[in-house]
């Protein structure tokens, strides 16, 4: 088992909601953009969130994570709800979904080392069907300031013009740094630094 999925594994074994069980604020707003019954993945879904609040809006989901403790929570509130979400348990750095077969990508905080987030972002663009969107919201390096969550290495984190450039060809629907305040379970509260983006593949 990796490391990685080492660290997310004992972070999600707890009976808590450690990001809490709402959606991300951002998804939530834009999700009226998504044409009926879609067809989306997320990448590294945590615990369900942000899978759940879609898969109740009628899209098919399929949620990835390398941390089976997160998929076990997704797949127990899906349950729950009585809706269907796919679980992936895969590392991203080895995930490689089917291309042009989802009409969005969501990538909600999850921040990846630079190099890998390069190979993940022209995976899930080619993953997108024509029309498809990408829908991100994650911490910027001024985020270091405020110290309320997110990674801690700035390599890992979400600059904006570098963002534009790995989104290259693709129509900007929303890209936008800001401010805000984030109350995300006990990992994510506070104002936090952030990027958020749609982009929509031609």
């Amino acid at each position: 088992m990796s490391d990685t999925a080492n660290f997310w594994n004992e972070r999600f074994a707890v009976s808590d909601y450690i990001y809490g069980e709402a959606p991300n604020d951002f998804l939530r707003e834009q999700a009226h953009r998504l044409p009926a019954a879609s067809r989306v993945l997320s990448l590294g879904e945590g615990e369900g969130r942000n899978a759940l609040f879609l898969a109740q809006l009628g899209h098919a989901l399929t949620a990835v994570d390398a941390s089976h403790e997160g998929l076990a929570k997704v797949l127990a509130r899906a349950a729950a709800a009585g809706v269907d979400i796919t679980a992936v348990l895969a590392d991203l750095a080895r995930f490689d979904p089917s291309v042009a077969q989802f009409d969005a990508v969501v990538s909600v905080f999850c921040h990846l080392p630079s190099a890998l987030r390069r190979e993940v972002m022209t995976k899930s663009i080619a993953a997108l069907k024509p029309g498809g969107l990408m829908i991100i919201e994650g911490y910027t390096p001024r985020q270091l300031a405020f110290g309320t969550g997110g990674p801690k290495d700035t390599d890992m984190l979400l600059e904006a013009d570098i963002i534009r450039s790995e989104l290259a060809g693709l129509e900007l629907l929303h890209f936008v740094e800001l401010e805000r305040e984030v109350i995300e379970g006990s990992y994510h509260t506070g104002m936090a630094s952030v990027l958020q983006v749609v982009a929509r593949k031609p």
